[in-house]
């Protein structure tokens, strides 16, 4: 691949296409910025940074959890400051990137290096604007009541894909949903933000069913023509029921990785479950000065602070260099392929990067996410979502079976949800706006509403 062809195919991967649907139509929607690009005020990627931080969803992630659920430390991580931190890693990754494809005469006329930063912190913003209460565990929760052989029968009638997507919640698949359909635009394209944008959030461009097993997914059988949309937009390579990465995708997932596999240790630190000395000896690699020690500080949080920053560092240079040493591969959509590679922290010439990043999440794993205080609230959120799940589908299933007649406890019920699924849609429109109900949960309002509904304290 040539230079020229290698920009062509860049001009098309940051097409700034937006996506409406009328009638159930996909039609492009007008571009924003005629008159705010001419004034200089705004391009299409700030655009749609404006839009995805003051939707509601992302307001919520203020009080969903990171790791800790419900925690009551003032310092941890929620998926609120952890998507602005990832966001941060993920700008200066494009940025540096972009910057580096600008020198090599790889980027399209009119787009600059800090277009590319703008769309991975776009993205990086959004990666987690799906995840229902208590993080992973919520996912695992909701799946297990609709795998439950005692609620099968209320899954009767829908087909095979439709059941799949229903007994499969999954946050990121979710994420697509929030973001293309049910904020700003509700069911009319969402927030019909860039097809660059988009792109860059999805990480894994296929349905359940499509999914390597037993794999992630990106869009359930709801959004697949709006993602198909997108995908010829950015002309995305098709491989059967799945379609190629988006380059930038890969510096979001980076910056995800980066951030949580050292901001967890950071707040292990805060709670006291691992030393601050534990933290330093396994960051040091990443964290040393040119005389090979680090800086001193009285403060432990201060030194997490600084060996944080200086291994964050080292992290954007070392997987900035990987990315640009695989560009063709990124580009082309066959960097998987043609590199065995599941991302970028795999290739890097930097072993100590994905070195310590690896130790970071294993210890995470042994210390952080099994310690006790973590494991009995994730224990008390298969209840919680459990109990509520109990209420809202028997009553849903009676709203589209009797074509809206129901009792006077279902309809109590059914009052509940913000929107009410229209009958005629069929169950599997009205399930998943169960899901969109319980999955925009925060942690407090979850275990909140399960409390009240059980009656538990009424007298």
């Amino acid at each position: 691949m040539n230079d020229r062809q290698l920009a062509a195919l860049w001009q098309q991967r940051l097409s700034t296409r937006r996506f409406k649907v009328k009638g159930g139509e996909i039609l492009e929607s007008q571009a924003s910025t005629a008159a705010e690009g001419a004034a200089g005020l705004r391009t299409e990627y700030h655009i749609d940074h404006d839009r995805v931080v003051f939707s509601t969803a992302f307001r919520r992630l203020g009080r969903k959890t990171q790791v800790h659920p419900l925690a009551s430390h003032d310092h941890t991580h929620n998926r609120l400051t952890h998507s602005v931190e990832v966001a941060c890693v993920g700008r200066s990754l494009g940025n540096r990137v972009g910057a580096m494809m600008a020198e090599q005469g790889y980027l399209p006329e009119g787009i600059t290096p800090f277009d590319l930063g703008m769309v991975v912190q776009v993205a990086c913003l959004a990666h987690d604007i799906g995840n229902p209460p208590f993080g992973h565990t919520g996912e695992d929760a909701l799946r297990a009541w609709f795998r439950d052989p005692r609620n099968a029968h209320w899954l009767a009638g829908l087909s095979d894909a439709e059941r799949l997507d229903v007994q499969t919640f999954e946050g990121n698949a979710h994420g697509f949903r929030m973001v293309s359909r049910l904020e700003m635009y509700a069911n009319e394209g969402g927030m019909r933000l860039t097809a660059a944008a988009l792109g860059a959030l999805i990480k894994y461009p296929w349905t359940v069913a499509a999914s390597p097993k037993p794999g992630k997914f990106n869009f359930y059988q709801s959004e697949l023509a709006y993602f198909e949309a997108v995908a010829g937009a950015l002309g995305l390579p098709r491989q059967g029921e799945r379609w190629a990465r988006h380059p930038l995708s890969y510096l979001m997932e980076a910056a995800d990785d980066v951030c949580y596999a050292i901001l967890d240790l950071e707040d292990a630190v805060e709670m006291g479950i691992i030393d601050v000395q534990e933290f330093e000896q396994l960051i040091h690699p990443l964290a040393a000065t040119e005389a090979g020690r680090v800086w001193e500080s009285p403060s432990s949080r201060q030194k997490c602070a600084m060996l944080r920053g200086m291994a964050v560092g080292r992290c954007v240079h070392a997987i900035g260099d990987a990315f640009m040493n695989n560009l063709p591969e990124l580009t082309d959509g066959s960097f998987f392929s043609t590199t065995g590679a599941k991302d970028l922290l795999a290739v890097c010439k930097d072993n100590a990067v994905d070195r310590v990043l690896s130790e970071a999440k294993e210890l995470a794993k042994k210390r952080v996410y099994r310690h006790k205080s973590k494991v009995m609230t994730e224990l008390a959120a298969y209840p919680c979502l459990g109990s509520i799940l109990d209420v809202l589908v028997p009553a849903v299933h009676a709203w589209v079976s009797n074509n809206g007649q129901v009792d006077n406890r279902q309809k109590t019920a059914l009052s509940l949800l913000e929107v009410l699924p229209r009958p005629e849609d069929g169950l599997y429109a009205a399930y998943m706006s169960i899901l969109d109900y319980v999955g925009a949960m925060t942690d407090n309002a979850a275990a909140t509403l399960a409390r009240e509904i059980s009656g538990v304290g009424i007298m």
